[in-house]
């Protein structure tokens, strides 16, 4: 009697696990149901924790400026521009339709209030406005939008234009601004920008402009603080959206919904179910030394290899986290010039034989080549320490 009953609970513990089970697969199913593509990804791992037709190539609209953004902080860390600095509005700048700032002709704005116009107004003149600053010209910048997608593995993602305005040919994927927006995280300042609600431009003249967030989850979910929203009659509503909480962050991107509310419940739903079933380990923090690589020809004999992002291990809550391997490798040979960013080696993370993490380590400075005269006492021991 006593086995039977036991065989009996065992059975109903194990009806009942399956069927929570099922209940877990078939609420991942409904995360986006109403959105054409999705994707939701752990930030530091880039682990996919949800999928819908992710690979689609569909029309972006203004999460072009992902992209867009990335190069903007790209410039700014190589110190090509300052956020100081005066930006001088062309004609065709100030030409764009669509979500803007109403720049003029010939009007100034330094480069961080055109970042507050493109990262919380989505303004398309202040997008032409800074690939001309950047590159010249928006059909330059094009061209570094398209080259970095290459350098990023992007398959799905071809640009014709800064702003995401209505193009032939210009498409991307869920997967793809998912990649985009894990590169742009890397810039941590970033959130500074996307993560404001409202604020100001023009506030001690005539023409005070009122800037206020079109991403509105950045007030009313607790954790959002970017990334890009995007609608186009031909692309409908669109978010990519990023989230932190308890020190993990989710990146979660919606193409194609009906409206903006069902956009914004997608997002949300996709958030909830991140928060509530994984969470994550820190092993690394953005920029912490994990070794040193020999430099020749350069005025300094050696470089710290750093980490370009923060590192993380992701698991589903109450799983252990034991048993890593980490592996770095570092290039065994350094010729100057090095610019502070190049790659110069990678670090792996491994459990049981499987990647759960592969990140750049890069140089922490530049390292210009020595002169002549350097090279030569140093090539007699008169140089010891350079």
């Amino acid at each position: 009697m006593k086995k039977g009953l036991s065989i009996l609970v065992i059975y109903f513990l194990m009806v009942s696990i399956l069927t929570s089970q099922v209940k877990a697969a078939e609420k991942t199913t409904e995360l986006a149901s109403d959105a054409k593509s999705a994707i939701l990804i752990e930030r530091d791992t880039g682990t996919v924790l949800y999928d819908k037709n992710s690979h689609e190539k569909l029309p972006p609209a203004s999460m072009t400026k992902v992209m867009t953004m990335i190069l903007i902080m790209e410039a700014l860390e190589q110190k090509k521009i300052s956020l100081n600095e005066k930006v001088r509005t062309s004609e065709f700048a100030a030409s764009m339709g669509g979500s803007q700032i109403f720049l003029e002709p010939g009007e100034e704005m330094t480069v961080e209030e055109m970042l507050r116009g493109i990262s919380i107004g989505s303004a398309n003149d202040a997008s032409v406005a800074m690939a001309e600053k950047i590159a010249g010209s928006e059909e330059e910048f094009v061209e570094m939008m398209n080259k970095k997608a290459a350098e990023l593995g992007l398959k799905d993602t071809k640009f014709q234009n800064a702003t995401g305005l209505p193009e032939k040919d210009h498409y991307s994927s869920a997967y793809d601004m998912a990649i985009m927006a894990k590169d742009l995280l890397r810039h941590e300042n970033i959130t500074n920008f996307t993560g404001k609600y409202e604020s100001y431009l023009r506030e001690n003249t005539d023409k005070k402009f009122w800037l206020v967030n079109t991403n509105k989850l950045v007030k009313f979910y607790p954790g959002v603080d970017g990334l890009k929203t995007g609608f186009t009659n031909e692309a409908k509503f669109c978010l990519t959206a990023t989230a932190k909480k308890n020190g993990m962050r989710v990146i979660a991107v919606v193409f194609g919904a009906p409206s903006t509310k069902v956009r914004n419940a997608q997002v949300t739903k996709m958030l909830d179910y991140a928060f509530a079933m994984y969470t994550t380990y820190p092993l690394y923090k953005k920029g912490q030394s994990l070794g040193n690589v020999k430099v020749s020809k350069g005025d300094t004999k050696q470089i710290q290899a750093i980490t370009s992002e923060p590192i993380s291990v992701l698991t589903k809550k109450g799983e252990k986290v034991d048993h890593l391997k980490k592996s770095i490798k570092l290039n065994g040979k350094l010729k100057a010039p090095i610019k502070k960013g190049d790659q110069i080696g990678t670090i792996t993370v491994k459990k049981d034989g499987k990647t759960l993490v592969q990140s750049k380590l890069v140089a922490n400075k530049d390292v210009k080549q020595a002169g002549w005269w350097k090279l030569f006492k140093r090539s007699f021991g008169m140089f010891t320490n350079s």
